[in-house]
């Protein structure tokens, strides 16, 4: 369980979510869910591969638009939004890929320069340099500064992915399946780096998994997804000790398989 007490308003609901539905032709993906995210909160949205879950994130940024229901972000209705009010929503909200999507061509720093030059011109060469040492000192990385991502494990590209993200220092982070491919020791050390990201820096998080360790380690809020809709919310042992078929298959599929 998380080891400290986050500082969240529950009056100062960051992310709303109300009825929402996407479908694939016939596949219908998320099926009229509703959720609200607090300022500071870190809220897990746990379900197996297949649930809908990454498509609520890309929903979130404007990858995806809805059939119908919405996504408000920031006090922004994210459908109604053009482009240019769609880009400067991406600025405050942090998309960390499950893959890490760095640069093979570019260094560690080059990678992490990248999004600053782009978005914030005018900037000097000195407060890039001291943000860069900033985020990799956060993600405990600060010497592979000029090494290559191919140089890097899969948990290092990882925590280079959320100091990348963390760099334009977002309101919101949205981590999409973060511990993915990753053995338990480097597991832990992801968990402990979203926490320690929404410590240091006060974030409000949405972290997609079907990780049930990654889900205890991080969530102040679990909600479980199961075919496209929300079954169950609340504190992870309050969710774990329900009597709910479905909720006890989703436990047992991931400490006793």
């Amino acid at each position: 369980m998380k080891n400290f007490k986050p500082n969240i308003d529950w009056q100062d609901k960051v992310i709303k979510v109300h009825d929402l539905f996407k479908s694939f032709g016939s596949n219908h993906v998320l099926r009229g869910i509703s959720l609200d995210v607090h300022k500071g909160e870190n809220i897990v949205v746990l379900g197996r591969s297949g649930t809908g879950k990454s498509v609520l994130i890309k929903i979130m940024v404007g990858l995806l638009s809805p059939d119908s229901g919405g996504v408000n972000v920031l006090g922004q209705e994210v459908a109604t939004l053009s482009n240019l009010e769609l880009r400067e929503l991406r600025l405050k909200v942090g998309f960390c890929f499950q893959n890490g999507a760095l640069y093979d061509s570019m260094t560690v720093g080059e990678n992490l320069e990248f999004p600053l030059k782009r978005n914030t011109p005018g900037i000097t060469r000195a407060e890039v340099k001291r943000m860069v040492e900033t985020v990799l000192d956060a993600v405990g990385l600060s010497k592979t500064v000029n090494q290559m991502p191919s140089e890097l494990s899969g948990g290092q590209r990882k925590r280079i992915g959320i100091a990348r993200t963390l760099i334009l220092r977002p309101d919101i982070m949205l981590y999409d399946e973060p511990t993915a491919g990753l053995d338990p020791i480097t597991c832990t050390e992801i968990n402990n780096l979203i926490n320690e990201v929404q410590h240091r820096f006060n974030t409000t998080s949405i972290i997609i998994t079907h990780d049930l360790a990654c889900a205890k380690a991080v969530g102040d809020t679990i909600v479980v997804m199961k075919e496209g809709r929300f079954i169950k919310r609340g504190p992870f042992n309050e969710v774990f000790q329900s009597d709910d078929e479905l909720i006890r298959e989703f436990y047992d599929y991931n400490f006793i398989q």
